[in-house]
């Protein structure tokens, strides 16, 4: 049985060194123009086509796996500094939870804009250009039965012009020339029909690649600034607690060596002045209450019975009777309606809305009362800045202000 098999393996591989050597010379014989060839221009630029296709494909591969490592890259450049922020980040500072719950996002946005291209437009891809090697074999292999048929019918037709003509010969022709024929017919036709549908096939191909990946992008992206976002606005609150504790250490040191002035009316002239308190930051607010309009400023009860009313709230009449003198003395000779008493401020405050008063160290404030006492928060008081009120007899931009902020004079 050895023997026999490799007798076979003898036979098969004489043939197969024949038939190179007879194609080989059919090649050499149309190429000097002493035998014609078989052409297809169509086909010969059906497989033109199909080998540009095979080489876009190729390098649209590799790029898109370049574009991938690039993702991989960023996402871990984006990691280490997301870790670094975290280290860095101190537990009692704003939004520490938040910036822990923002690192993890990030990573796992990254990790599934990654995953995605990988799945949806990669493995497309992948899948599309595995049928392009065996097309390229079944090409090649035409090209071969071509050449044979090609030599077939050179060898048929020889025989056939002979002086000497071989019946037996000239029937073995022809018959290995149908053969020939055959095989190269079934190969040509098969490949006719799955060129040009491969070739337009692409168009789908570079569509659903690129379509899904501008679909990873505009998510990715998308959340991605949603996270910037929240990132800026961390940072964002951050600056402002270390602003509110700059400020609140400077005015510490600014009333260390201040001493405090009378701050109620009922202490006597020669009672011992208080020391100059840290203010801290200024009470909480709920949300800023609308402004009347100068209409309804005007449609308030005249001064006569505001006055009045201020006086029910004072516990010592004489008292108030005696601030609202000495503020008249010092305000063109009139009181602004809703006037409670004078303050000074000791502190500075930047108003941060629109219904605040802006206060500067000595500035001189009428206090007013609310129109509804339900709208005083606790902590703060209206008031109007008395060098206004004085220029321009207006309390339309009067404010509220931290009381702990002032002193009363």
């Amino acid at each position: 049985m050895a023997e026999i098999g490799k007798g076979v393996t003898a036979g098969k591989l004489a043939i197969s060194v024949q038939k190179r050597l007879t194609r080989a010379q059919e090649k050499v014989m149309q190429k000097l123009g002493k035998a014609d060839e078989t052409r297809d221009v169509a086909f010969e630029e059906m497989v033109a086509n199909f080998n540009k296709q095979m080489t876009e494909g190729g390098k649209l591969q590799k790029d898109l796996k370049a574009y991938l490592v690039a993702v991989k890259t960023m996402h871990d450049a984006s990691r280490r500094l997301q870790d670094c922020l975290a280290d860095m980040y101190e537990p009692e500072w704003f939004g520490k939870e938040e910036m822990d719950a923002l690192t993890e996002d990030t990573d796992t946005l990254w990790l599934d804009y990654h995953q995605n291209i990988t799945d949806k437009s990669l493995t497309s891809l992948d899948s599309y250009l595995t049928q392009f090697p065996d097309i390229k074999a079944r090409i090649a292999k035409r090209d071969r039965k071509m050449v044979d048929f090609d030599s077939a019918r050179h060898h048929f037709s020889s025989l056939q012009k002979g002086k000497k003509k071989d019946e037996a010969k000239i029937a073995k022709a022809e018959e290995e020339l149908g053969r020939a024929q055959k095989i190269f017919e079934e190969l040509n036709v098969e490949l006719q029909d799955e060129l040009p549908s491969l070739w337009d096939n692409r168009v789908g191909v570079y569509v659903n690649t690129f379509q899904g990946l501008a679909g990873h992008q505009e998510k990715f992206h998308g959340e991605m600034s949603k996270l910037s976002q929240n990132l800026n606005d961390i940072m964002t609150k951050l600056e402002e607690q270390r602003e509110q504790k700059k400020d609140a250490t400077a005015a510490a040191k600014t009333g260390e060596g201040a001493k405090s002035e009378e701050t109620n009316h009922s202490e006597s002239a020669s009672s011992a002045p208080k020391a100059v308190q840290r203010p801290g930051p200024p009470p909480s607010r709920p949300p800023p209450r609308p402004v009347p309009s100068p209409d309804q400023r005007e449609q308030r009860e005249d001064p006569v019975e505001d006055e009045a009313s201020v006086a029910d709230v004072n516990t010592d009449s004489s008292t108030t009777t005696t601030q609202q003198s000495e503020v008249t003395n010092g305000s063109g000779g009139d009181l602004p309606p809703g006037f409670l008493y004078k303050v000074k401020a000791v502190h500075e405050y930047a108003a941060t809305d629109g219904d605040e008063l802006e206060l500067k160290i000595g500035d001189d404030v009428l206090v007013l009362a609310f129109d509804n006492p339900d709208e005083q928060d606790d902590g703060w008081l209206l008031g109007v800045q008395e060098s206004h009120w004085v220029q321009k007899k207006d309390i339309s931009v009067k404010g509220v202000f931290p009381e702990n902020f002032t002193q009363k004079v």
